[in-house]
């Protein structure tokens, strides 16, 4: 029974950590809720990347999907000391907000904390990097979300 609760335990410590992902209701459709974040993220100095069609995308390959669009952007001074601190951030920055519509009609901006997505690296979680990734997401997604 005891080598069962340390194969459990060890299971548990093993796993990777279920990230909280954060939703802002917003009050425009997909195209003009992206169209806003992607005004916040250049008014606030970031560079966009990408800015992917998902539904778009479906559409193209014969098949249906309600309306998402994904934004990638960064800014090398938050970015860069994370990596610094482990490279293997570069796999999962730069950010990303994905801004989707559901199965009610309802449009919601979605994003992953970087304390969570960053969280099994090796970075500590009071890195200053992580409180402004975090700040900048929550004023980038509130603005668009009143589109």
């Amino acid at each position: 029974m005891k080598i069962l609760s340390l194969a459990v335990a060890a299971a548990l410590v093993a796993a990777p950590a279920i990230s909280e992902i954060i939703k802002v209701p917003a009050t425009g459709d997909v195209g003009a809720t992206m169209d806003a974040l992607e005004a916040a993220v250049d008014q606030a100095g970031a560079t966009v990347f990408a800015r992917v069609d998902h539904a778009g995308g479906a559409q193209s390959a014969g098949l249906e999907l309600a309306a998402s669009q994904l934004l990638v952007f960064g800014n090398p001074k938050l970015g860069t000391p994370a990596m610094q601190d482990d490279p293997r951030a570069g796999l999962l920055l730069p950010l990303r907000v994905l801004v989707y519509e559901d199965g009610e009609g309802k449009v919601w901006l979605a994003y992953e904390r970087p304390e969570d997505m960053l969280g099994a690296l090796d970075i500590a979680p009071d890195a200053p990097y992580l409180g402004m990734m975090s700040g900048a997401l929550a004023k980038l997604t509130a603005a668009a979300a009143g589109s």
